[in-house]
């Protein structure tokens, strides 16, 4: 069982940064993929960006590229997105995910294990 934990949300202006971290439980994030989600109101949930087991991949959604950049520490057992030029489409409750035999996915289906998400709140 993994635990996971999202910290880091919280309401910016149009072009701010922020930095959303996703702690586990236990020291099992090695062993597993993680990925970022979110989901606006009214609006399905959507892949934001994943990074594999030890960090030598990673794949992002197109709406995010350039700006949003997914990292891992395992010794820490943390997995945090840094996300830049931040706008209106970017607000959401962002949700850590983690899958335990897939490599890397974009795929919600694919996760096992879910935080409660964070919300993060663009303004203009």
């Amino acid at each position: 069982q993994v635990q996971l934990v999202e910290s880091g949300g919280g309401l910016v202006q149009v072009g701010d940064s922020l930095r959303l971290s996703c702690a586990a439980s236990r020291p099992t994030l090695g062993r597993i993929t993680m990925g970022w989600f979110r989901q606006a109101p009214g609006k399905e949930r959507e892949f934001v960006a994943a990074v594999s087991r030890i960090g030598d991949s990673t794949i992002y959604a197109d709406s995010v590229k350039g700006r949003f950049t997914i990292s891992r520490d395992n010794a820490k057992n943390t997995v945090s997105l840094q996300m830049s030029s931040l706008n209106s489409e970017d607000t959401a409750v962002y949700y850590c995910a983690a899958d335990v035999r897939s490599y890397i996915s974009a795929l919600a289906s694919t996760y096992e294990y879910w935080g409660q998400g964070t919300q993060v709140t663009v303004s203009s």
